[in-house]
């Protein structure tokens, strides 16, 4: 029974420290522009890889060799 209390003090305060930590957020503006984010994973994404000429990409879409 001692166990039970302990899981559930312990799941208040994780729930309540993750409340705590969202409203510190919002009020600091960490969250002004969520959608910042996805267009810098986007456009790093697209520059590191570099293009695939459609003549070396196999049926399957895997890149072959370069010969």
């Amino acid at each position: 029974m001692e166990l039970t209390w302990i899981s559930i003090a312990a799941s208040l305060a994780m729930g309540s420290g993750a409340a705590f930590l969202f409203i510190y957020a919002v009020k600091r503006d960490w969250m002004k522009n969520i959608e910042d984010a996805k267009y810098q994973v986007f456009w790093s994404d697209r520059q590191d890889t570099p293009p695939v000429n459609p003549s070396q990409e196999k049926a399957d879409g895997s890149q072959s060799k370069a010969k």
